[in-house]
């Protein structure tokens, strides 16, 4: 997901964090490079704004990281759901075109752009001040809402109004789907829900949602169906949805095992580990 890191927090001590981003992968990749500092401690992370709001009333975060375009609950409503008492200091992680760039930049909120580099990442969380209260947070969500309207072209009065001001714009795009026929019948399947793909004689098995699709397919067209930068061939009969990824694990012969979050376990072949190899550098480059 390209798009950039505003930060609105201040911090002098370790700050209790929480990631929520719907992209397993933007996750993890947040994650690696805050474990690495100490002055941060993430306590949890959230897929979807319903799971955010839960956990932020639950730890009480000092500070969260965001993610605006969300499908269902997104990052405008969590905030405009929360109630006083619970709001922390938010980092925006979010894809804004020039134009909201510009907006960010004259409301004098800093902005990291993604793939985040480690060194920035470091230079302006110590730009920011030392001064963790609820006046400086309902200020910082006084600043939203400016920034909202200079990006909307509309002034916006108080939280309620985000819906109603042409933030819809900001929303991320439809997930595509794939359209899977199947004796007559034709099941659209959003790509972001598919775990996996393998391959049974003519036939495609694509698993999604705990739930397996059949189509008659070859491997070759189904690869330009799907969306290049999520779905990866891993095998000569498997395709994977890198989003889903929980663990990799290299084998004696240059072969991977990689962990499904479903808890299947798929192997990767050598003539295929090239993908594998470029997914685990955007999580660790170095």
């Amino acid at each position: 997901k390209s798009g950039m890191i505003c930060l609105m927090v201040a911090m002098t001590h370790v700050l209790k964090t929480i990631i929520v981003d719907d992209e397993a992968l933007a996750r993890r990749g947040l994650k690696l490079r805050l474990s690495a500092r100490e002055d941060v401690d993430i306590v949890a992370e959230a897929k979807n704004g319903r799971e955010a709001l839960k956990l932020i009333s639950e730890h009480h975060p000092d500070l969260v990281f965001l993610d605006i375009q969300m499908p269902g609950i997104d990052g405008f409503e969590v905030l405009r759901r929360l109630p006083p008492e619970d709001m922390p200091f938010v980092v925006f992680v979010t894809a804004f075109d020039d134009y909201a760039i510009k907006a960010f930049e004259a409301n004098a909120l800093d902005y990291i752009l993604k793939p985040i580099e480690d060194e920035r990442l470091s230079e302006a969380l110590e730009r920011v001040g030392d001064t963790l209260d609820l006046k400086r947070a309902l200020k910082h969500k006084k600043s939203l809402l400016k920034l909202v309207g200079d990006i909307t072209g509309e002034p916006i009065a108080n939280m309620e109004e985000l819906k109603a001001k042409g933030v819809d714009a900001l929303k991320k795009k439809e997930v595509p789907k794939l359209a899977i026929k199947d004796a007559g019948t034709t099941t659209w399947v959003p790509q972001d829900e598919i775990d996996w793909i393998d391959a049974a004689g003519d036939y495609m098995c694509v698993h999604a949602e705990r739930e397996t699709h059949i189509m008659r397919c070859t491997m070759k067209n189904l690869l330009e169906m799907l969306d290049e930068k999520h779905f990866k061939r891993v095998h000569r009969s498997t395709i994977v949805n890198l989003n889903y990824i929980e663990q990799a694990k290299l084998l004696p012969k240059g072969e991977y095992m990689l962990y499904l979050e479903n808890g299947e376990r798929i192997k990767v072949s050598r003539n295929f580990r090239g993908a594998i190899h470029e997914f685990l550098e955007t999580l660790d480059p170095d």
